[in-house]
C-alpha cells in the first residue's frame, strides 16, 4: 500500500516515431517526404566541373600529348611533301619522245631489210612484257660485229624500276635469262639503268636498260663487255629521247 504522502515520479514519454508511422495525423511529428534528384549525381566538385581540359592534365600527360600531336603533323606534312615530289616527278618525265637518229657516236643506223624484221619483232616482244602507247626499235651497225639492237617505248609508268626489272625477261632464250642485274649509272636524264648479262651460243652479252616515268628501252651489245656497254647505252638515250 502506497504512502498518500509520497508523490509519483512523472513518467518518461515515450521516443518519437522518426518514420511518423506511428503518430496521429496532423502530428508535427510526421516525416518530411525524401526528395530524389532527376539529374544524375555530380562527382566533381564545381571548381573541377568548370576547368579546362587543359588544366586538368597532369604535365606528364600535356607533354605527351603535344608529342603525339607534334608526330602526326610531321608525318603529315612529309606525305604531303612525299606526293608533290613523285607528282613532279611525274610530271617533267611523262612527255618523252624516242626517236633513233642515223648516227650515235661510232655506231650506224642500220637500214636494211633484215635490220627492220629484227626492229619489228623486238618491239612487238617487249609491248608483250609491258603496255605501251608507242614502240621503236633499231639495229646499230658498228666495227668488229659490235652491232647494238635498241628496242623502247613511251607510256607513262608509275613504277618505272620495277617495269624495267619485268621488260628484262623477255631476253632469254634455252641457256637463260639476264643474271647479274644491278644499277648503273643513269646519267643527266635520271630515272633508273640496269645492267646484267645472259648467255648465249656464242658466249656472254651484255644488256642494258633504262626507264622513268615516261619510257622505257633495253638494248643488246654482242662482243661488248659491260664496261663498254653501260656508257653506250648513256650516249644511246642521250641521242633518242628527248622531253617536251
Amino acid at each position: 500500500m502506497s504512502d498518500p504522502g509520497q508523490q509519483t515520479p512523472p513518467q518518461a514519454a515515450p521516443p518519437a516515431d522518426p518514420s511518423g508511422v506511428g503518430s496521429p495525423p496532423g502530428s508535427e511529428a510526421a516525416a518530411e517526404p525524401i526528395e530524389i534528384q532527376q539529374a544524375p549525381f555530380n562527382l566533381l566538385s564545381d571548381d573541377q566541373d568548370e576547368r579546362p581540359e587543359s588544366e586538368s592534365l597532369t604535365p606528364a600527360r600535356r607533354r605527351t600529348r603535344t608529342i603525339v600531336l607534334s608526330s602526326l603533323l610531321a608525318v603529315g606534312v612529309a606525305g604531303i611533301g612525299l606526293l608533290g615530289w613523285f607528282s613532279w616527278q611525274i610530271n617533267s618525265q611523262r612527255n618523252v619522245v624516242l626517236n633513233p637518229p642515223a648516227r650515235v657516236g661510232d655506231l650506224t643506223l642500220d637500214t636494211s631489210e633484215n635490220a627492220h624484221e629484227t626492229a619489228d619483232y623486238l618491239q612487238t616482244a617487249l609491248s608483250a612484257e609491258v603496255d605501251l602507247d608507242k614502240t621503236v626499235g633499231a639495229v646499230y651497225t658498228g666495227g668488229a660485229e659490235k652491232d647494238v639492237l635498241f628496242f623502247g617505248g613511251t607510256t607513262v609508268l608509275w613504277s618505272p624500276e620495277k617495269d624495267l626489272e619485268t621488260s628484262f625477261e623477255l631476253i632469254s632464250d634455252e641457256q637463260g635469262a639476264v643474271t647479274g642485274l644491278h644499277d648503273v649509272d643513269a646519267g643527266s636524264l635520271g630515272g633508273t639503268m640496269k645492267c646484267g648479262t645472259t648467255k648465249t651460243e656464242s658466249g656472254d652479252l651484255s644488256v642494258c636498260g633504262w626507264a622513268d616515268h615516261g619510257s622505257l628501252a633495253l638494248a643488246m651489245f654482242p662482243n661488248r663487255p659491260e664496261s663498254e656497254a653501260a656508257p653506250l647505252m648513256r650516249q644511246l638515250r642521250e641521242a633518242i629521247q628527248t622531253r617536251d
